[in-house]
C-alpha cells in the first residue's frame, strides 16, 4: 500500500514563493519517477514537473522551467515543489504522483499512484 500525502498549499500574494510538499509512505523503493501535476478550476489536470526518484533527473513542463523547481528528500521519503514568483494563474490544486512503470513522464495515466492534492491560491 501507498499512500501520498501533500501540504504546504495555502493562499499567497502574487511575487511570493511557496513550496509544496509530497510525504510517501508504503513501497516507495518500488518508484520510478515521482510527479506534480495541478488542476485549474474549469480546466484538465496538466503536467508540471517530475525526478526520476533514484536517478534525480527532474523533467518540467516548459511554462514550469525557470519558476519551479523538484527535488527529493530519499531519506524523508519526500518530493517538493519549490515555486517562486507565483503569479494568479498558478492557482491550482496540486497533486503529487507516483509510478513504478512510467514511460512517459508527462502523461498522468502513467502514473499508478496519487495524493489528494493540496490547493495553492495566488492573489492579485
Amino acid at each position: 500500500q501507498v499512500q501520498l500525502v501533500e501540504s504546504g498549499g495555502g493562499l499567497v500574494q502574487a511575487g511570493d514563493s511557496l513550496r509544496v510538499a509530497c510525504a510517501a509512505s508504503g513501497r516507495t523503493f518500488n518508484w520510478y519517477a515521482v510527479g506534480w501535476f495541478r488542476q485549474a478550476p474549469g480546466t484538465e489536470r496538466e503536467f508540471v514537473a517530475a525526478i526520476r526518484w533514484s536517478g534525480g533527473d527532474t523533467y518540467y513542463a516548459d511554462s514550469m522551467k525557470g519558476r519551479f523547481t523538484i527535488s527529493r528528500d530519499r531519506a524523508k521519503n519526500t518530493v517538493y515543489l519549490q515555486m517562486n514568483s507565483l503569479r494568479p494563474e498558478h492557482t491550482a490544486v496540486y497533486y503529487c504522483a507516483a509510478g513504478q512503470y512510467i514511460t512517459d513522464f508527462y502523461n498522468q495515466h502513467d502514473y499508478g499512484y496519487w495524493g489528494q492534492g493540496t490547493r495553492v491560491t495566488v492573489s492579485s
